[in-house]
């Protein structure tokens, strides 16, 4: 079993820290909740927690729990010790700094219900709690607050997300816990969780949003204090705002009403995963096939969403797919899910690196060459090739053409970019790309069959 996995707080350069001996481990695992004591030993020498603010500073081992009135610290998670046999993750850079790993809405919502039922089973609200994550690893988790009323103990666990862009972060995600007659676990969703209308996700329609990894994590975690709270435990998870944070994220159009997921594969979130979008576009289009659709318009973002909208106002909602950079993620995905016909979305300058076969085309790693374009149109006029290579953007270039009166030539960049997607999508789908200038018109509209040989769009 791999070592625990304990945040360590971010500190200035200074002279080297004293070596902890070899006990330090061991003492580090007695700090650790047992579920199985009434009164955890960590709890009693932390103290309650107190503090129902934001996180704010880093947070380090020992350090002592926040006072009332005051934001709990926040945990500066780093890499994780390696599985046997598992190339160790690593943390992606920017700028050369080191970006900080977090924990998922489903680590946190665990932490939060693991608080609670040891508040009820021992009284004393804890200040961290240990989380066992998936692949045997295990992660401390600061409680910004917990309460005991009527028999029902109430605690709620700040999400920390690292340096994810996730909306979720900072979200206050809390858990209920109260005794039950019944044996074994009840889970349910309160405010702020949302529930699944669609078929076509890992939960079936009418469940709450807890997805299958979180409620595992939930029933394992939770497992130890049905001895102490038996013969059952009532849990109910629930997230502050959490209703008016799934405005901002695809929840709406998944189906999911009422509130946020409570998502996560392996507990924790890594700054600016691809892995979690592709996840994300994955199962928008599962929802599309399960409402039988067999056709899907891959976008790259709100507005070729609408623009694309407006163009087919036959298709419904599910039918457009928010891909973003994921040109070739997108088109394997609508393939294997088995689309006969996927159409494309896009404006001038995602295009020319469509048409150039770039599988990924976002600007941090896919710079724009405008050199191959200036090679795609035939009859180029003196100078003109020249003028095209000096700009420093698309919409430069495109504005070159216009200005000579080129925009026929365009097409040419669709038809290429369809080819680049004919080699992600393979010879099954029908193709379409309509591409659209950035006053909205459409540029370029061009097809390309597939093997059920019909054409889309």
């Amino acid at each position: 079993m791999p070592p625990p996995f304990v945040p360590a707080a971010p500190r200035a350069p200074g002279p080297p820290e004293k070596p902890r001996g070899p006990t330090s481990l061991t003492a580090r695992r007695r700090r650790c909740y047992n579920p199985g004591r009434t009164q955890p030993s960590s709890a009693s020498a932390r103290g309650p927690a107190g503090g129902c603010g934001r996180p704010g500073s880093p947070h380090g081992r020992g350090q002592p729990p926040a006072r009332p009135g005051r934001a709990l610290p926040r945990p500066a998670c780093g890499n994780l010790p390696p599985d046997a046999g598992e190339t160790p993750p690593t943390l992606e850079r920017k700028d050369g700094k080191e970006l900080r790993t977090g924990f998922s809405t489903g680590t946190a919502a665990t932490a939060a219900a693991v608080a609670a039922a040891l508040t009820l089973a021992g009284g004393k609200p804890p200040a961290l709690v240990e989380v066992k994550l998936p692949k045997g690893r295990t992660l401390e988790v600061p409680v910004a607050e917990c309460s005991l009323s009527g028999g029902k103990a109430t605690c709620v666990v700040v999400k920390d997300a690292g340096d994810d862009p996730d909306v979720t972060n900072r979200a206050r995600v809390g858990a209920s816990a109260s005794r039950s007659g019944e044996p074994g676990l009840a889970l349910t969703g309160g405010r702020g969780v949302g529930r699944v209308t669609k078929p076509g996700l890992a939960i079936p329609p009418g469940e709450w949003a807890i997805n299958p990894v979180p409620r595992s994590m939930l029933k394992e975690n939770l497992a130890p204090f049905l001895p102490e709270c038996g013969p059952g435990l009532a849990v109910e998870i629930f997230i502050e705002d959490g209703e008016a944070l799934a405005g901002s994220t695809l929840n709406p159009r998944l189906g999911i009403v009422g509130g946020l997921s409570v998502l996560g594969t392996t507990g924790l979130v890594r700054p600016f995963s691809n892995a979690a979008y592709i996840a994300t576009i994955d199962s928008a289009l599962s929802i599309a096939r399960a409402a039988g659709l067999s056709e899907c318009v891959l976008t790259t973002g709100g507005r070729s969403e609408g623009l694309a909208r407006l163009e087919r106002p036959d298709l419904p909602e599910e039918a457009f797919v928010m891909t973003a950079d994921f040109f070739a993620g997108g088109l394997k995905l609508a393939a294997k899910r088995g689309f006969s016909t996927v159409g494309l979305a896009v404006f001038f300058g995602k295009a020319v690196k469509q048409a150039a076969g770039h599988p990924y085309t976002h600007a941090h790693k896919t710079d724009l060459d405008l050199g191959p374009l200036a090679g795609w149109l035939p009859g180029l006029p003196e100078g003109v090739k020249e003028r095209i290579l000096a700009s420093n953007t698309a919409l430069a270039a495109l504005e070159v053409l216009k200005a000579e009166g080129l925009e026929r030539l365009v097409p040419e960049v669709a038809s290429r970019a369809l080819a680049s997607a004919r080699g992600f999508a393979g010879p099954g789908p029908s193709l379409w790309m309509r591409l659209f200038d950035f006053d909205g018109s459409v540029l370029a509209f061009e097809t390309l069959a597939g093997e059920n040989g019909k054409e889309g769009g």
